[in-house]
């Protein structure tokens, strides 16, 4: 049965910090704006502020709906879901309204400093949380947790590495004298090409891909971080295993119709010797 509350109960806040990935789903206002739903993951990449107040890191993607819908005027509508995968059944939503703030503001930096911040990190996303509501995920199925991909961070610090490292250079005439040209191979040319505004044309970022300040992170390059070649053999493991299970309930079925047949043929046996004997006794 589905239970709404007004603040998140602190057992469930509990729950929340141990689940993996949650999803996002927000709308534009316009009858024809796309509805978006983004699944995010990354470890302690939500946090829980109050019963009331939640918070995320929103990493660089090649879409920025969430930020746009967020700042759209008389929007910023935002649900958070999460499912367990593992345990008992359990979804949960959260509902609520969204602020963003936006890499080099003061508040960003209040919520994330430097030595927090993921690689790629373009903003956060504030919800304040006006209901809370669980249902049974009778639906959801069960899945086993191997490991928080690192792809899009290294992705992320690969291109930060040419915003901390390279030389800021003053943009040449007739550009703003003051302006400066950023890297094209760095985060924030990749955030003025593909985050300034979304599908449907809705302002999305509008100062972190000219900040002035270095992108730095807590991402480890020397730590050892699954590649795709493993991902794909944890990937091609798994049916391996399933296919071990299916020939055994194919062995069962097996050894279950060879016993009915069996049967059957015992079956057929014994009526016949009974109409037999019962032909002789009609006769006599």
């Amino acid at each position: 049965m589905a239970k709404f509350y007004d603040e998140i109960p602190l057992t469930l806040i509990e729950w929340i910090l141990k689940q993996q990935m949650f999803w996002v789903a927000t709308a534009a206002l316009q009858s024809d704006g796309h509805v978006n739903v983004s699944p995010k993951g990354t470890a302690n990449c939500f946090h829980v502020e109050s019963p009331t107040r939640v918070w995320y890191e929103d990493l660089t993607g090649s879409g920025i709906e969430t930020v746009a819908h967020m700042r759209q005027p008389g929007n910023g509508r935002i649900t958070i879901l999460f499912n367990a995968f593992e345990g008992p059944p359990r979804i949960l939503r959260l509902w609520g309204k969204g602020t963003v703030y936006e890499f080099g503001t003061p508040e960003y930096n209040d919520f994330i400093p430097p030595s927090n911040r993921k690689a790629g990190s373009r903003a956060i996303i504030v919800i304040d949380v006006h209901k809370v509501g669980t249902s049974c995920g009778f639906g959801v199925p069960l899945y086993k947790f191997q490991t928080q991909r690192t792809v899009l961070e290294r992705w992320c610090d690969s291109l930060e590495d040419f915003d901390r490292n390279g030389k800021p250079r003053q943009a040449p005439p007739p550009y703003d004298s003051e302006a400066l040209v950023k890297d094209p191979r760095g985060i924030k040319a990749w955030w003025t090409a593909e985050n300034v505004e979304s599908f449907d044309g809705l302002p999305a970022l509008k100062s972190a891909h000219d900040s002035s300040i270095a992108p730095i992170n807590t991402f480890d390059k020397k730590a050892p971080h699954p590649g795709l070649g493993q991902i794909r053999a944890v990937a091609e493991k798994e049916p391996v295993e399933g296919s071990v299970k299916i020939k055994s309930s194919s062995g069962e079925i097996m050894r279950l119709v060879m016993a009915f047949g069996m049967g059957v043929m015992v079956t057929a046996s014994y009526v016949s010797f009974v109409a037999s004997r019962a032909s002789v006794s009609w006769r006599a």
